[in-house]
């Protein structure tokens, strides 16, 4: 954790300001805490390899015994659930990718979702709002990912963020997405673990953007959630809610959902609008723009599965040209929903769902991700933008190849 991060930081239960206890759990680089117990007024809570972990319970306290102890690996592997699985211990430890490291970290749930979160509808929208959203957003206040599993969106926030800006952080309940986030996919992002159905541990106004994308559905506390997000964001801060599922529509894992008019009053304070996801994507698919000078009238959103929340000042809602692909940032990669069959000097690309349940709910890709097409490339070594002469724009447009964080 950067030093620079515990200005930022609240106790989540008595809202003072935390501090880094100078003993033998201390390990620093630098500027930088790597391992620390950190207290309040109230309570201790332990930061392992960089992560402070803002919750009070049972696994917390043992880990702050071991990092007092100088038992730093065992209170992370303690945190991160592997205390009694050696094996899955083992192949964390020798995992050099996000791909591997989840496979060890979480085998069933989430992991097929999280592999292939940049090739999805809902990450397509999302990226183009948030940079219509970073346009307007204060220019010296970091962008906050909450509830940011393991920190893809972090990724584009923190490609999006002012120069200015220190870098963007993600939140997350659950230590091990983090883990992932830090270690793989976000690594020059700060994180914090913390629970967003308590308190938020963060100062008022602390933040230039709020994020907080698939999972407000699931949060049984929403008007806490809401009020929080609201209290750390600055008054000039855009705050986005992608993909709310909505409880007029038919959801696969739907959650705990709200109609339309629920979540708006939720943010009344901000004066949000809402949006279709439907009519999101068809507008950046079929014309190639962001028509947020239109949003859905409530009643108009009848049946739509889910919808977008957006508050943000009043000059970003005008249509956007969708944003062209940036320049590559991590390492240029094949969408991993292909399946490759190199055939001399070309290369057939499949596409192939992981899951009938994956594609089910995100089968929406096919409207820009061919079911197949060849490549005049060999498309095992590592790949550079030349190899695809005039196609380079349409394949990274149609989300054919990605650009992806070089671990991942």
């Amino acid at each position: 954790m950067r030093l620079e991060l515990l200005s930022r930081l609240r106790c989540p239960y008595c809202g003072t300001p935390l501090e880094v206890a100078d003993n033998a759990a201390l390990v620093r680089h630098g500027q930088e805490i790597v391992h620390a117990v950190l207290g309040c007024e109230c309570c201790a809570f332990p930061l392992v390899d960089r992560i402070p972990v803002l919750r009070a319970d049972n696994d917390t306290r043992q880990a702050i015994v071991l990092l007092e102890s100088g038992r730093h690996a065992e209170a992370l592997h303690h945190l991160l659930g592997l205390a009694s699985d050696t094996d899955r211990g083992a192949a964390l430890a020798h995992a050099t990718s996000y791909r591997a490291a989840i496979a060890a970290l979480e085998p069933d749930g989430e992991r097929t979702y999280f592999v292939h979160r940049f090739a999805d509808p809902t990450y397509l929208v999302a990226e183009a709002i948030l940079t219509a959203l970073a346009a307007s957003a204060p220019a010296d206040a970091p962008y906050l990912d909450l509830c940011a599993g393991s920190g893809h969106m972090t990724w584009t926030l923190d490609r999006l963020r002012p120069s200015s800006a220190p870098p963007a952080l993600m939140a997350d309940l659950h230590l091990w997405k983090l883990w992932l986030a830090r270690r793989f996919v976000s690594p020059g992002s700060d994180a914090v673990c913390c629970d967003a159905e308590a308190p938020l541990p963060f100062a008022d106004d602390a933040f230039g953007m709020v994020l907080l994308a698939d999972a407000f559905p699931y949060l049984w506390n929403k008007r806490l959630a809401a009020d929080e997000t609201l209290r750390v964001a600055h008054r000039d801060a855009p705050i986005y809610l992608p993909h709310l599922h909505s409880a007029w529509g038919e959801n696969i894992s739907a959650g705990d959902t709200l109609s339309p008019p629920a979540y708006r009053r939720l943010f009344a304070a901000r004066s949000p609008r809402l949006f279709s996801d439907r009519q999101l994507l068809d507008g950046l698919l079929d014309g190639s723009m962001l028509e947020l000078d239109r949003p859905t009238h409530p009643q108009a959103l009848q049946d739509e599965p889910t919808v977008s929340l957006i508050a943000a000042p009043a000059e970003t809602f005008v249509t956007h040209p969708a944003p062209a692909p940036a320049a590559i940032r991590g390492r240029l990669a094949v969408n991993p929903l292909y399946a490759t069959d190199v055939r001399g000097s070309a290369t057939v690309l499949t596409l192939s769902f992981p899951t009938l349940e994956y594609e089910e709910e995100f089968g929406g890709c096919r409207r820009y991700l061919p079911e197949e097409l060849t490549l005049e490339a060999d498309l095992t070594e590592r790949l550079n933008p030349a190899q695809f002469g005039s196609r380079y724009d349409e394949l990274r447009r149609r989300r054919v190849l990605l650009d992806l964080p070089p671990a991942y």
